[in-house]
């Protein structure tokens, strides 16, 4: 029997490779585990369990499949089948990673708590009656639930490294423009960026080595400057790492956030990093609000693709193409796209453009040299990834700022096009908690570095405790 619970993608390969288990074997481990499990959990949108020889792996549903229904997690793409794959579908299949599934996630990558999906929530393997976060909710409870090895999120404000962080996992937020958006269902374009869910900093790289690269239909991709190293190394010496200020003493920030945060980060110095403050003010001041304006306005303009004429869902009309433009996008959009559009196209509408939107971008400058400043002095940054543990499902859904602060630590570097790595660090109130480490452009191996030799020390074992035999 395969116990998909503890199995890693790296002891999957070994595994096939060895022989001990046919790729036909593995694949139906974790259709049998999702078949036990997902009705709890509601991880899937759709279960495929492609057979092949290699490790399989779950798509978080705003990845295009060729063949597969791709929904965003929106009544507005209901029934759509993609005839092409997103790159990085197609860079899977090229590493002979077969397709389990695809996940639930908040409509159009639109939430924190995976809760704004139109297909109902995901729920924690943790605590069923608590969110797995979000946007990439679904994909996060797959891998803690022992559903799929290794998976695949989009990040825009924080949709790979909180849900990682509130599921007890290893999430990376790349460098923005490393990874392509080439059939990705866009949400605010200058921030999309897909990455790795895990459950080991070692299987982050692996599967990051594996989507990442310049593509050319994408333009905004680039070449990485190195190739991707998996991490071996058990010490942090000769790393200078950097504690800001405000990102860690934000309000908000839970005591049992912050203690095992605190116990990281004494980790990291007893591994020989060179360990300081410093300071990140107008980053976390402004980062949130500077993010509520780019992303709704790009939001607003790329969701106008969706009119019910070309595909995807189409109300019922009496000819009038006005109407029909309407009744489909008010019937298809669930509340928060609804939200989003609106507060967006009002910040990119005429007289209103350079106080809104404009003035954002220039405050996203200033939020990206700061953060350049910080690295002139250190080589790292650490802070907690999610202010709180996983909150109860239906605690925060009638709140949307409550809602979007729990973003308040990952969005200012997202807003600087910056890499960001989450791993588990310990437990508050029996949930897990998680480190954001954080570099400057094209820093992933160093994160993969330090994440990988604090993880051996912090031994945080990242079954579900109620899970466990």
């Amino acid at each position: 029997m395969i116990e998909t619970l503890r199995l890693t993608a790296e002891e999957a390969a070994r595994l096939l490779e060895s022989g001990e288990v046919s790729g036909d074997e593995l694949a139906g481990a974790y259709v049998e585990a999702i078949g036990e499990r997902d009705p709890d959990l509601h991880a899937y949108l759709h279960v495929v369990g492609e057979p092949g020889n290699g490790v399989p792996i779950a798509l978080k549903d705003n990845i295009t499949t060729r063949g597969v229904p791709t929904t965003a997690g929106s009544r507005i793409l209901e029934g759509y089948v993609p005839v092409f794959d997103s790159t990085v579908a197609t860079r899977v299949k090229e590493a002979r990673l077969p397709l389990i599934g695809k996940t639930n996630l908040d409509e159009f990558a639109m939430g924190s708590s995976t809760e704004n999906s139109a297909y109902g929530p995901s729920k924690n393997p943790w605590d069923p009656e608590r969110v797995p976060g979000g946007s990439s909710g679904g994909t996060a409870a797959a891998v803690a639930g022992g559903l799929a090895p290794w998976g695949l999120g989009s990040d825009t404000g924080g949709s790979i490294k909180q849900p990682a962080s509130l599921c007890g996992l290893v999430g990376l937020r790349p460098t923005y423009g490393t990874v392509s958006r080439y059939g990705i269902v866009a949400f605010a374009s200058s921030l999309d960026q897909v990455g790795p869910i895990t459950k080991t900093v070692r299987d982050c790289a692996r599967l990051y080595g594996t989507i990442a690269g310049r593509d050319a239909c994408d333009s905004t991709t680039v070449e990485l400057q190195e190739p991707v190293a998996i991490p071996d190394g058990e010490d942090l010496k000769g790393l200078r790492i950097g504690i800001p200020k405000e990102l860690n003493e934000a309000e908000g920030i839970e005591p049992g956030v912050s203690d095992a945060v605190a116990k990281a980060i004494k980790l990291a110095e007893d591994l020989g990093a060179e360990v300081g403050e410093c300071r990140l003010p107008r980053s976390v001041d402004y980062g949130l609000a500077c993010y509520y304006l780019v992303a709704p306005a790009e939001a607003s303009s790329n969701l106008a693709r969706y009119d019910g004429v070309r595909y995807g869902f189409r109300a019922a009309g009496d000819g009038d193409l006005t109407a029909l433009y309407s009744r489909t996008r008010w019937e298809g959009f669930g509340p928060e796209p609804r939200r989003r559009i609106l507060i967006g196209t009002y910040a990119l509408s005429a007289g209103y453009y350079d106080a809104f939107y404009g003035q954002a971008q220039k405050v996203r400058t200033v939020i990206a040299q700061e953060h350049a400043a910080a690295f002139e002095d250190y080589d790292l940054l650490l802070s907690p990834t999610s202010p709180t543990v996983a909150f109860k499902i239906g605690e925060k859904a009638e709140n949307p700022l409550a809602m979007y602060l729990s973003d308040l630590l990952t969005i200012p570097s997202n807003m600087a096009g910056l890499p960001g790595l989450s791993i588990p660090c310990g437990l508050s109130e029996g949930l897990p908690v998680g480190l954001q480490i954080l570099g400057p452009q094209f820093s992933e191996n160093l994160m993969f570095r330090a994440g990988h030799a604090l993880e051996q020390v912090l031994a945080f074992d990242f079954v579900p405790e109620r899970l466990r035999v």
